[in-house]
């Protein structure tokens, strides 16, 4: 397998009480979620998840440096002093051999390290007044553990599958025996949608109780450096308002 993971600090997880991992796609619902959770908390990056499928742009770091493609591994301590884990990045493989082998690795680490669970962040696109989390698995037991906590799993959604690498964790938790949830925000499919993340992280702290201690204001300034990466012009406000075409219906990490 041709992932590698290049550890800044140790050589593993620290003792966490989950995984959140999101990368850009409908919304950016999950990738805004995980982003604001690294920037209001205290965190810091412990690894790099590096493959050769990943597009080969190398960008510059915080401190300067030309860092190559990567997803990142942050160590994140919430209010309540948990520590969460999150992975998350700009990008993910291009091949669908290499989103398979990321996903692959990530669950084995996950084992390795003793993960409990793996909150898998992502969106779909839907109509302006659609507001819904979907729920998602793939383990017969861990749907079993979601409804007896009264957590509705959806036996409907995705009609149309799910790809990257979110559908690859969450369909091949079983054979490495972890945890995994989908948790899947309905978005207006804008570029940078904060109200759907914004929904998400309390829905997770509501049902999950996991004290993620977000607000509109965090996830609203992860949008907008969002934005200002991927050169959007339009004004932040009108693409909450629905000003941009909606993206397809499919779901995406």
């Amino acid at each position: 397998m041709k992932t590698k993971f290049h550890w800044i600090v140790g050589d593993g997880l620290p003792e966490h009480t989950a995984i959140l991992e999101a990368v850009p796609g409908v919304g950016n619902v999950g990738k805004i979620v995980v982003d604001a959770l690294v920037e209001k908390h205290p965190s810091r990056t412990i690894g790099w998840i590096l493959h050769p499928d990943f597009p080969p742009h190398a960008t510059l770091s915080k401190n300067g440096l030309l860092s190559p493609p990567r997803l990142e591994i942050n160590s994140v301590i919430l209010p309540d002093g948990k520590t969460i884990i999150t992975i998350g990045g700009n990008l993910q493989p291009m091949t669908a051999k290499g989103q398979y082998e990321v996903a692959e690795s990530i669950l084995e680490m996950a084992k390795k390290n003793n993960t409990p669970k793996i909150l898998v962040l992502a969106g779909l696109a839907a109509g302006a007044e659609d507001r819904g989390i979907h729920v998602i698995c793939a383990d017969s037991n861990v749907k079993k553990s979601l409804q007896e906590i009264d957590i509705n799993v959806t036996d409907e959604q995705p009609k149309s599958g799910m790809i990257g690498i979110a559908g690859l964790l969450i369909s091949l938790s079983p054979l490495h025996d972890v945890p995994t949830i989908g948790l899947v925000a309905e978005t207006i499919g804008a570029s940078a949608d904060t109200l759907a993340a914004d929904r998400l992280s309390s829905w997770i702290e509501e049902g999950l109780e996991l004290h993620l201690d977000l607000d509109l204001d965090s996830t609203g300034k992860i949008a907008r450096k969002l934005l200002a990466t991927m050169d959007v012009s339009e004004d932040i406000d009108e693409i909450l308002n629905g000003n941009e075409k909606q993206n397809d219906s499919n779901f995406y990490a």
